[in-house]
């Protein structure tokens, strides 16, 4: 066992002091400037046709940006800071587990793929383009709560690497 006389932990203490403002996460946020973003609303591009997924997907987001970050929602791209386009590219609906008996579906898999570019407009330059994000849940065949559940599930899912992606910078 170490035994200390009782001046190393001033030490320790004085040191840790000063090392405290060395590290920091300067270039995982965005700059300064930034303080309005402008979302556009999510187009769909998949063909699946699902009601109201794009309105979600834009609704949630802009929810999550204003509940989890100090950026204020600009409704006018032209005088928004930055501006994040997106568009559903693929929404799919398969079998992702079969019964051992049937060998029929007993649970489905939703899938959605997500591609977006987010733009500093003052800058008029990129974050991030054409990034994609995807998410998939699994429900029961035949529950159709469950399959709204899902759906739900993987827009959260989506929303939150989308607006990780937005705020690190990385």
């Amino acid at each position: 066992m170490l035994k200390c006389n009782g001046t190393l932990l001033p030490v320790i203490l004085i040191l840790a002091l000063a090392l405290q403002g060395c590290y920091t996460f300067s270039g995982a946020s965005l700059p300064p400037h930034v303080k309005t973003v402008a979302v556009q609303t999510f187009k769909d591009r998949s063909g699946a046709g699902v009601a109201q997924l794009s309105a979600e997907f834009t609704e949630k987001l802009i929810d999550v940006i204003e509940s989890q970050s100090s950026l204020n929602i600009e409704s006018d791209r032209n005088r928004a800071d930055a501006d994040l386009e997106a568009e559903i590219v693929s929404f799919s609906d398969e079998p992702s587990q079969l019964g051992s008996e049937t060998e029929r579906a007993i649970a489905n898999r939703i899938t959605i793929v997500v591609r977006a570019s987010f733009t500093d407009r003052t800058r008029d330059k990129p974050f991030f383009t054409r990034t994609s994000f995807s998410g998939f849940d699994d429900y029961s065949v035949g529950d159709f709560a469950a399959k709204e559940e899902a759906i739900e599930a993987v827009v959260d899912q989506i929303v939150d690497d989308l607006f990780n992606r937005m705020i690190s910078n990385w």
